[in-house]
């Protein structure tokens, strides 16, 4: 059996001006980074400004689990097998992290026979993106610590710095540090940290922007800290937005790869959704809906986290509208929601099954009070049995919802054909009948209720405790004028409440709040639930030992 990157380096590819030719973009509006990676111009945005969106999948999944889920496997193999049925289709996915490919995790660009291409470009430096947002986050960073050095004029208190350093790379050392030591030309001693770059509010605001503009506007909102009188101040008061806008200019542009099948993906942005909002960039999605009928995105871990900031925070920010929600789940991780050991997932359990379906069910549910429809995909094992997917077709029935079983990942796009053809009668279905999607809160709530709104209806908690520090954090947010953003709550991915240890359908449990951030440039406010942080640490063995690059410079073990 190959590997993905075994797949991935086998494919035929096509060069990237023939993938845009077929979308009708012509070579002046590309930007190439060698023959099968390109960037979009500026001008192409104002060209595709007359022309009617397409309509708009999310694919999003259970709690992730071990096992795996292959959200972004069933996203490529969706797209896949939308254009062997003869839609015009476009994937819309993030880019992947360092941080997870060298980690634990690993990439995000698809597996088996459902990726996009070339992969090892994709899941490591790509077109630079990542880069760009690391050295504008950093840029800032050094031009406040500069400001108190020469003297200060804003009276900025290093004591509350609130803009932290970051790097796209898991490094636990770096969570809390000590600067400007070394005596005074060395700068003002003071506390600071690093945020891995995908939860930086930079990416946050990549992500969101519509245009060169809108970035500036937003990275001169960022709340750097406060002065010495408690009272806030923002970037845009230390001059230097047009030189962090320089560094991104280029970083704002989505990228165009292809799939194993030659059909065109754009790959831009990737905030995480545990600790960020979970999904690809506002351009990236809107330039898809307009270049083709169908446009099909993925945003990060369970619905619990990226589908519920899609529909709150992306959608919201951006006017988008969704028709249709696909919710990926796997046999293997339902029973492991269920009790399983990850090491016995291969084996038939109806009881654990029945009980970690119950998982399934609220997500369900949950996709439901955004009033969008929901098509379940099981993406399949070779170890599923009969008994156990006819038990969970039989529970989708029951439950109102179409089912699909999924073979993306050994098949590409013909294993993905029955869940296209469901997913388009959906929309041809939703179409007939208009769009009722909305929010689930609105933002004109108290913070404290947009929280409590949210971890009661779809984390299913009985109510929320607040830590003294979170208190006074939000109350100080709503202080300077900023109630009436959404939240983006950082919570663990693999349960619905704040333990990552209650799995399936927690009961009796109260979500604890401990601290809340203001993104005042991103447009949201994020509250840290549990024991989340902004920057991870490699496990015990990293997926980095397993990865080398020969003398050739062919890579190997990148999953």
């Amino acid at each position: 059996m190959l590997s993905d990157i075994e797949i991935a380096q086998s494919a035929k590819m096509k060069k990237i001006t023939e993938i845009a030719a077929g979308l009708g973009i012509e070579e002046k509006d590309l930007e190439l980074y060698g023959p099968y990676k390109a960037k979009l111009s500026e001008n192409l945005y104002s060209q595709l400004a007359f022309r009617d969106d397409g309509a708009l999948i999310l694919v999003t999944a259970i709690n992730p689990t071990p096992a795996g889920e292959g959200k972004t496997t069933v996203s490529v193999g969706l797209a896949e097998a939308m254009c062997r049925i003869g839609k015009k289709a476009v994937l819309a996915l993030r880019e992947p992290s360092l941080g997870p490919v060298f980690g634990i995790k690993g990439g995000a660009a698809g597996g088996g026979y459902a990726q996009v291409v070339p992969m090892e470009d994709i899941n490591l430096h790509f077109t630079g993106d990542m880069h760009a947002i690391t050295s504008a986050n950093n840029l800032l960073c050094a031009v406040i610590d500069n400001h108190i050095q020469q003297g200060n004029e804003l009276g900025i208190d290093p004591r509350r710095i609130t803009f932290k350093r970051c790097l796209d790379m898991n490094d636990r050392a770096l969570r809390n540090i000590v600067i400007g030591l070394g005596g005074k030309a060395n700068g003002v001693p003071r506390e600071d940290g690093f945020n891995i770059t995908v939860a930086s509010e930079i990416m946050a605001i990549l992500c969101l922007a519509t245009d060169i503009a809108d970035l500036k506007e937003r990275i001169g909102n960022i709340l750097i800290g406060y002065n010495y009188g408690g009272e806030p101040v923002f970037a845009k008061e230390l001059g230097v937005c047009g030189a962090v806008t320089a560094l991104l200019k280029d970083a704002l542009k989505p990228n165009l790869v292809q799939t194993l099948e030659n059909n065109p993906a754009f790959i831009h942005g990737g905030p995480f959704a545990n600790i960020a909002h979970g999904c690809n960039s506002v351009r990236a999605t809107k330039l898809a809906l307009k270049l083709g009928d169908y446009c099909i995105t993925e945003a990060g871990f369970g619905s619990d986290l990226g589908a519920e900031k899609f529909f709150d925070i992306k959608c919201r920010c951006a006017g988008l509208k969704p028709s249709c929600v696909v919710l990926v789940a796997t046999v293997k991780a339902l029973k492991y929601n269920g009790g399983v050991h990850k090491n016995d997932l291969a084996k038939e359990n109806m009881w654990a099954l029945e009980k970690g379906i119950e998982n399934l069910r609220v997500h369900i549910e949950n996709m439901h009070k955004y009033h969008v429809p929901v098509i379940v995909a099981i993406n399949r094992f070779h170890t599923d049995t009969d008994e156990e997917l006819e038990f969970v077709k039989k529970f989708c029935e029951e439950t109102g919802v179409d089912v699909s079983m999924c073979e993306v990942f050994a098949k590409g796009g013909e294993g993905g054909v029955d869940l296209a053809e469901k997913v388009c009668e959906t929309i041809r279905l939703c179409a007939e009948g208009g769009s009722d999607f909305r929010p689930l809160y609105s933002t004109g709530l108290s913070v404290r209720d947009k929280i409590e709104k949210i971890a009661k209806e779809i984390y299913r908690a009985e109510g929320v405790n607040y830590t003294t520090q979170a208190e006074k954090a939000i109350k100080e947010i709503e202080g300077i004028g900023f109630r009436d953003l959404p939240v983006c709550i950082a919570k663990t991915q693999y349960s619905l409440s704040d333990n990552p240890a209650l799995l399936g359908k927690p009961k009796n449990f109260t979500l604890t709040v401990r601290d809340a951030k203001l993104s005042s440039g991103a447009g949201f406010i994020v509250i840290y639930t549990g024991d989340i942080l902004t920057m991870p640490g490699l496990p015990k063995e990293p997926a980095a030992l397993n990865i080398d690059c020969d003398n050739s410079g062919n890579i190997t073990g990148l999953f």
